[in-house]
């Protein structure tokens, strides 16, 4: 018996020190480095926390005004390209999301542009922003044109 315990002699627990100086609180934190992120400029010692905003996926989506009776409230259908799960081949899937329309100026068959807001209601998260119809950006490129009048159009 006295033969294991000389072989299991262990130092008294006070002798042992702690390999690193973090442990307790001990080091202050000003000795830690703040991270740099890369869309921040450095800034020499500065100790302000700058917020970075969280990146999400989806901010705004674009799609087509189905329903306008509501008050403040449109439904827009959003068309998307998906590949088929067995086929591979794109296709368009269909979803309705229902937006706010806080001035009413909405109708149906308009172009909106939703964008992600903080939950209206249980079913609104969205806000419905106007843009420019497509049509108008098309007839404003032809008028432009090559700057070459066609043959009809010269004066003989």
């Amino acid at each position: 018996m006295a033969f294991t315990h000389s072989l299991l002699q262990l130092p008294p627990i006070q002798s042992l020190k702690l390999s690193t100086p973090f442990l307790h609180g001990s080091t202050p934190l000003s000795l830690f480095s703040t991270p740099i992120s890369s869309l921040t400029s450095p800034t020499p010692q500065s100790h302000s926390f700058t917020f970075l905003p969280p990146i999400r996926a989806m901010k705004s989506i674009q799609g087509k005004v189905v329903c306008a009776t509501n008050d403040k409230t449109v439904a827009v259908e959003v068309v998307r390209l998906a590949p088929h799960p067995k086929y591979k081949r794109r296709v368009r899937k269909r979803k309705k999301y229902q937006a706010h329309d806080p001035d009413n100026k909405f109708k149906v068959g308009d172009i909106v542009q939703l964008e992600k807001t903080r939950p209206i209601s249980k079913t609104k998260t969205f806000l419905a922003i106007p843009v420019l119809n497509r049509n108008l950006k098309k007839k404003d490129t032809e008028k432009e044109g090559l700057g070459i009048p066609l043959e009809s159009q010269q004066q003989a």
